[in-house]
């Protein structure tokens, strides 16, 4: 059972990061002052999905920004260097090389193809890889013992929207869902986990079709789909290609419910859009800028009072929760890769004061969380609808 922790206000909880545990100054403490810990950041900064990927790197340089702000992590400053893979795998490899010589302590990454391509190379390296890839498998430290993020899973993601759904379902008919997603990795994680978990609540899965992260037209893809008239459809890419769905779903007559992962809608989503975007259910696992939970008043110091997009906010957190842990890896002696994931796995209910749902890793089990935020598109923003904390079932870790 979660052991809750006492909720404080996440400056004054997030003092412990600078503090580090430690009592009255000592020399070691001065000379720990002068300190530096490396960060290597590989981003998509001007590739397909960097419509996401630059809001997200941004919030990641203001999450360090605002740890170095309050004296750094355990008395080091943090030096990030954020790179642009422009989601491009061997451009990430060699990022990641350069990374590795530095003998940087971790790295915020960010795409599934990047990610996964790095996954036993981080590991062999002892490298802790925070990402903005939430692919289940990644969650598993069998296979991904280095890998670590700070949101549910892509697959935890569909399931809680598919559980909401079929908990307010009032008609008498199974729902009927179709799925739509690009033929890329990050598209293709959550799917087999969708349609099995579907099948278990009693969906009618009625079509699937890809739509490639660049689409300028989705008509193809929607106007066989039309007939079936699904209820929910499924949109896996990102917010572009989002909205060439709903523009075009809305130019043939194709009504229902869309629904999108973490990366498919945001506050661009709604000016790409217009009113095509009205009624869209977004899945989030961070707070809306602006939204009333204690930890925005930092938010909004950060960025000066000048909105930012939900992306920005957890690139935010993964720097705060990466932060937490070199904290507690330096109260129990040197800060190294193999000490950082040790200390990430005794993390337990990490409080983001509403910024994010609380973050814990086992040993075994590196799901930072079970909690989803859903979101619903209606007079042009964004506005909460409900959270879904789904039990956290170990036939699902990786999967």
């Amino acid at each position: 059972m979660k052991r809750m922790l006492k909720c404080v206000a996440l400056g004054v909880a997030l003092m412990s990061l600078v503090l580090g545990g430690c009592g009255g100054e000592k020399k070691d403490d001065k000379a720990a002052s002068a300190k530096e810990i490396k960060i290597g950041g590989i981003i998509d900064l001007s590739g397909p999905t960097s419509s996401v990927g630059v809001p997200y790197a941004e919030g990641v340089k203001a999450g360090a920004a605002y740890l170095n702000g309050k004296g750094g992590v355990a008395g080091m400053k943090i030096n990030l260097d954020v790179q642009d893979d422009a989601y491009n795998v061997q451009q990430g490899l060699s990022i990641y090389k350069k990374f590795a010589q530095d003998k940087v302590a971790a790295i915020q990454g960010f795409g599934t193809n990047v990610t996964e391509a790095l996954m036993r190379t981080t590991a062999k390296d002892e490298i802790p890889f925070f990402s903005a890839s939430y692919s289940a498998h990644l969650t598993d430290p069998k296979s991904a013992p280095y890998n670590f993020f700070t949101s549910a899973d892509y697959s935890t993601q569909m399931r809680a929207a598919l559980k909401y759904f079929k908990d307010n379902w009032k008609e008498s008919r199974k729902p009927r869902l179709a799925l739509l997603y690009p033929d890329h990795p990050y598209g293709l994680s959550p799917i087999q986990a969708g349609k099995d978990y579907a099948a278990e609540l009693g969906f009618d899965l009625v079509g699937t079709a890809n739509v490639d992260l660049k689409a300028i037209d989705a008509t193809t893809q929607l106007l066989p789909l039309k007939d079936k008239k699904p209820d929910f459809i499924w949109c896996g890419g990102t917010t572009p290609s989002t909205s060439v769905i709903l523009k075009d779903a809305k130019k043939i007559g194709l009504k229902a419910t869309f629904f999108t992962n973490i990366w498919g809608t945001d506050e661009n989503l709604i000016k790409m859009a217009g009113d095509a975007s009205e009624g869209v259910v977004s899945l989030q696992t961070a707070a809306v800028y602006g939204q009333d939970v204690p930890g925005m008043k930092i938010i909004l110091e950060a960025s000066k009072n000048q909105p930012q997009m939900t992306h920005y906010i957890r690139g935010f957190v993964s720097m705060l929760v990466m932060g937490e842990g070199i904290r507690l890896a330096a109260a129990k002696g040197p800060v190294t890769g193999p000490s950082i994931k040790a200390a990430l796995e005794t993390m337990k209910d990490f409080d983001l004061q509403g910024l994010a749902p609380s973050v814990s890793y086992l040993p075994s089990d590196h799901r930072p969380s079970m909690a989803v935020f859903l979101y619903k598109v209606g007079g042009g923003k964004l506005t909460f609808l409900a959270q879904e904390t789904l039990e956290r079932k170990a036939e699902w870790l990786g999967k």
